[in-house]
């Protein structure tokens, strides 16, 4: 068996990290962040790479650290209140291979002092496509329902992110769908424990997991109209 791929070192790094989250003091510990976060999450991704096909061929992990499944490390802080210059988490998307941004259908895995989950489905799709999720759901109900509460998959996941507060344009309030017509995201969230995220275990409980959403993520890829199979 392989060994792990995190330990304890890298949320010792990440926690201090937050406590430091200036320039200086990451150009100062830049060999930490390389030796305890990106050098195993790219050595994951390289391995996930081997096994994802057997999942879906659509699906792809990228071990560059620039462009690939590994989320940058730098912070957008053009729009927000918060300036720091820094992630304090580790955050890896396979997304789909049509898929521009993180905004695409992916599989993702995020580890952090606070928490640690794997993800399955979208989050935040554009207006276009989160029309055609909708869409899809209200024409293809029986469809929807089989793949939201596929046993595994309900079992382990939890349907997460937010939803509008009433009706979205063109849709009843009383449709039988129409709490998940009102959904803005399409993630599901799969909590799992630090332990598990320094575990040589990593790997396959997350191919598993991965595994347990198929049902769901064919629906959204169908519902997109991208290949899964």
């Amino acid at each position: 068996m392989a060994g792990a791929y995190f330990n304890e070192g890298t949320f010792d790094f990440l926690d201090r990290l937050a406590d430091n989250n200036q320039r200086e003091w990451f150009h100062e510990h830049k060999a930490f962040y390389e030796g305890c976060v990106r050098e195993p999450a790219l050595r994951l991704i390289t391995d996930v790479a081997e096994e994802l096909p057997h999942l879906s061929p659509h699906f792809v992990a990228i071990p560059k650290k620039v462009g690939g499944s590994l989320m940058r490390v730098h912070r957008d802080t053009r729009f927000g209140k918060d300036k720091t210059p820094y992630k304090t988490n580790i955050g890896i998307q396979f997304r789909h291979a049509l898929g521009k941004d993180v905004h695409a259908p992916g599989y993702y895995l995020h580890i952090s002092s606070h928490e640690c989950f794997f993800g399955a489905g979208i989050w935040r799709p554009d207006a276009p496509s989160l029309a055609k999720i909708r869409a899809r759901i209200t024409e293809k109900e029986a469809e929807w329902i089989k793949a939201r509460d596929h046993k595994p998959f309900q079992k382990q996941y939890q349907i997460s992110g937010e939803s509008l507060k009433t009706s979205p344009r063109g849709f009843s309030k009383d449709h039988p769908m129409i709490e998940d017509i009102r959904r803005k995201d399409f993630i599901a969230i799969h909590d799992f424990s630090p332990e598990l995220a320094c575990s040589t275990k990593l790997k396959s409980t997350m191919m598993k997991r991965f595994a347990d959403a198929t049902p769901y993520m064919r629906f959204l890829c169908k519902a997109l109209e991208l290949q899964f199979d």
